[in-house]
Order: C-alpha cells, then sequence, then structure tokens
C-alpha cells in the first residue's frame, strides 16, 4: 500500500517521514508500539487509572518500565499525569486528545490480533513443522 507524499509523486516531509531516521514521528512510533506502549495505551482507553491499576492490568510490566514508559507517552502528548490535591496526593493516568485517537486505532489492532490469533498459531506450528 503506497499511501502519503511518495503516492502522489511528492516529495516525502523529513520530519513526518519514519522510513527516514531523521524524522522526530520515529521516536514516537518506537514508544508506541514498544513491548508496552500500545498496552499501556489501550488499557488507558478504558479510562483513567492510577499507578498500581495499570501496573496490574498490564501483566508482566516492572514499576520501573511501567514509569518510564509513562514518562515517553506524557513527553510524546499522548498520556496525562493528574494529581489529586488529596492528602496523600493521588495521581491518575488519562489520554489526551492524542491519546484518545491513537488508542482507538491500537484497540482496532487489538481485536485483530484477538480474532486471528488461532490462525496465526495454527500457521506457526505449520511454520515450526516444516523446519
Amino acid at each position: 500500500m503506497n499511501v502519503g507524499p511518495q503516492a502522489t509523486g511528492q516529495a516525502p516531509d523529513p520530519l513526518s517521514d519514519a522510513f527516514n531516521t531523521d524524522c522526530p514521528g520515529r521516536a514516537v512510533f518506537d514508544h508506541v508500539t514498544n513491548r508496552w506502549g500500545m498496552l499501556i495505551l489501550a488499557a488507558l482507553g478504558d479510562g483513567p487509572m492510577r499507578f498500581h491499576q495499570l501496573r496490574d492490568r498490564i501483566g508482566g510490566i516492572s514499576d520501573k518500565m511501567l514509569s518510564q514508559n509513562l514518562r515517553a507517552l506524557a513527553g510524546d502528548g499522548l498520556i496525562q499525569r493528574e494529581v489529586e490535591p488529596t492528602s496523600p496526593p493521588q495521581v491518575f493516568y488519562t489520554l489526551t486528545a492524542l491519546g484518545q485517537e491513537l488508542a482507538a486505532h491500537l484497540q482496532g489492532l487489538l481485536d485483530w490480533i484477538a480474532l486471528r490469533t488461532h490462525d496465526i498459531v495454527a500457521a506457526q506450528h505449520q511454520h515450526h513443522n516444516q523446519d
């Protein structure tokens, strides 16, 4: 599938061409598609969560990795850290408008994976048995 400036014969904009090593969007792509970014964004699609709720929702993520990914995604403008002025303060993480838009797309991917997991596992077994 050819989409974007290349499809129309225009030169790609290096600031929006993830195939270009200098594209700032590549870092965002890395944050979103790393092992945890997609799961964090999808989990927050269900609504605001506290740190421990996110950690419990996403099996296998360490506190350190959750914290690093939350910082990166917040830096990309995809999530927001909100501090409730209570004693002790309560911190919630929510999706920004950009994050909500992205999470909707990611949920579609997660839904497709859930729908096709049996087919993929069967293909993996077939491939493994051919070797």
